[in-house]
């Protein structure tokens, strides 16, 4: 059963790629929003533009969600029954174009808090108040990756496959679903921002956030714990668990 219109979605990385057309999409079903993102004049524009096309509320929650403060902020607002929050979209992250031993430690770390612990805490936040009322919808954004073994990337994006099918297993009988969407290449800022020459994949190997989300709003809908945008991406996949890992390893560039 789908959330009544007028509930709210927190979404972090809420103001490009597949964090801004969650956003676009839970605004056009009518659900308020709570915007997350560390670029202030961005998240103003973005929450101006949905409030105008949409007729919705939203609030902005400024955040570098690589740091505890920033974590802080936003389980604080998760935390708060007088304006609860039903659906919770972990979404923020980056990727690291260089192979492991030729990143620098303290990006690693950063790259690991961002996509492990900080979608832990939030959940555990947005469980916590989501059990109270017994109904809300969390979207892990993980990745393809996750199936594969490349690098640290799909190391984190292992992890948050593993909670989501966990959590939704545990808590679904309580009302509450756990998701983790988990989307091949895709036309986003996320590989601009790597520096990434995207003409390394051929064109039918990407999607458009557009159909990622619709699909994964729609697997949240229906309880699903995982779901792989794209018919050719989950027989990639599928067959990616028979062949032998050596056959399937790769750089961490080839993440989500």
């Amino acid at each position: 059963m789908g959330m009544p219109i007028g509930t709210t979605a927190l979404i972090t990385g809420a103001t490009a790629g597949l964090g801004a057309e969650f956003a676009r999409q839970l605004a056009e079903q009518g659900h308020h929003l709570v915007l997350v993102a560390r670029d202030r004049e961005r998240l103003n524009a973005s929450a101006a533009e949905l409030e105008n096309l949409y007729s919705i509320s939203t609030e902005v929650i400024v955040a570098d969600l690589t740091e505890d403060g920033g974590v802080a902020a936003v389980v604080e607002r998760l935390s708060n029954d007088a304006r609860p929050v039903e659906i919770l979209v972990n979404n923020a992250g980056f990727g690291l174009l260089k192979s492991f031993e030729e990143n620098d430690i303290e990006e690693e770390k950063k790259h690991l808090k961002l996509l492990v612990e900080t979608p832990m805490v939030l959940s555990h936040a947005a469980l916590k108040a989501m059990l109270k009322r017994g109904s809300g919808k969390i979207i892990n954004v993980a990745s393809v990756a996750a199936f594969l073994p490349r690098g640290t990337y799909s190391a984190a994006k292992g992890w948050l496959l593993a909670f989501s099918r966990w959590a939704n297993l545990a808590y679904s009988p309580q009302g509450i679903t756990v998701t983790a969407v988990c989307p091949g290449l895709t036309h986003t800022e996320f590989h601009d921002r790597m520096d990434m020459d995207k003409s390394v994949a051929p064109r039918w190997m990407w999607l458009h956030p557009d159909r990622v989300v619709r699909e994964g709003l729609a697997a949240s809908e229906h309880g699903k714990a995982v779901w792989i945008p794209s018919k050719r991406y989950r027989f990639m996949m599928a067959a990616a668990q028979v062949l032998p890992a050596r056959l399937t390893t790769g750089p961490p560039r080839r993440a989500r």
